[in-house]
């Protein structure tokens, strides 16, 4: 009786911690005006860094543990975080979630016409130059900027390392957790097929639990131009802080 016992233990417990490792959470997104479920919006689980989108009836379904928190996120609607509950993962219902539609204030637009004169050395002065210093495009062989490894972002990397104080070294440093999540976001193909259509920097700010101003300056730490950070979809922004950061953990064992 008492051997019995043990092995039953024993089944429960391994199968109760296969469904922990595996639970998914479904769910619902409907527009909070209307009722009408939306299609295409971004669901992240923040703590294990995967992705997905909801379908033409709205519905999800992500894999998720008790606690972790979803961002869910749509062009013009409100960004929420949802805490994943005990009784959604057990029980497995649908749950249906609102989000709700901004306010936007559409910004006067200065359009700056170019007088060309007809003479090319003349009107060719005219055109904007983007004095880009390095990046490279996700998903091509070549960037749009110069060298991959510029001499001043690793003398800034490596001021960062010897100085405690250094804004780099705040968030490289003090930030493994979050920089191990960058690293995983990279190998998930939602996440980025999410990130390379979104320029808000809103699911970047959440997982490195920085603000957007922080977030520029960490880019324009590591030498990126304000071209860049001005024009980079969020995906590009992501390979950005890893490479910086790859660069930064080299240098720093290498110390």
């Amino acid at each position: 009786m008492k051997y019995n016992l043990i092995i039953l233990f024993i089944l429960t417990t391994f199968q109760f911690g296969f469904g922990q490792d595996g639970s998914r959470v479904k769910g619902k997104i409907v527009n909070g005006a209307d009722e009408e479920p939306m299609e295409n919006v971004n669901i992240v689980n923040l703590n294990q860094v995967y992705g997905t989108t909801t379908n033409i009836k709205g519905e999800f379904e992500i894999r998720a543990q008790v606690n972790d928190t979803l961002h869910l996120s749509f062009l013009g609607f409100k960004s929420i975080k949802v805490r994943v509950t005990n009784d959604w993962v057990n029980f497995g219902n649908e749950t249906t979630i609102e989000l709700t539609e901004l306010a936007l204030t559409l910004e006067e637009v200065v359009v700056n016409k170019l007088k060309l004169t007809g003479y090319l050395e003349v009107d060719i002065k005219q055109v904007p130059i983007q004095k880009n210093i390095r990046y490279s495009i996700s998903g091509l062989n070549t960037g749009y900027e110069s060298s991959p490894r510029s001499p001043s972002m690793v003398t800034k990397v490596l001021g960062a390392i010897f100085n405690p104080a250094d804004f780099l070294y705040n968030i490289f440093g003090k930030k493994p957790k979050e920089m191990k999540k960058l690293r995983k976001m990279k190998k998930q193909d939602e996440i980025r097929s999410i990130l390379a259509s979104r320029f808000d920097r809103e699911m970047l700010t959440a997982l490195l639990q920085v603000d957007k101003v922080d977030l520029d300056l960490l880019i324009s730490e590591c030498n990126y131009s304000d071209d860049f950070i001005k024009t980079a979809n969020d995906l590009q922004i992501l390979d950005a802080i890893s490479e910086c950061y790859e660069e930064y953990k080299i240098l720093s064992r290498d110390r």
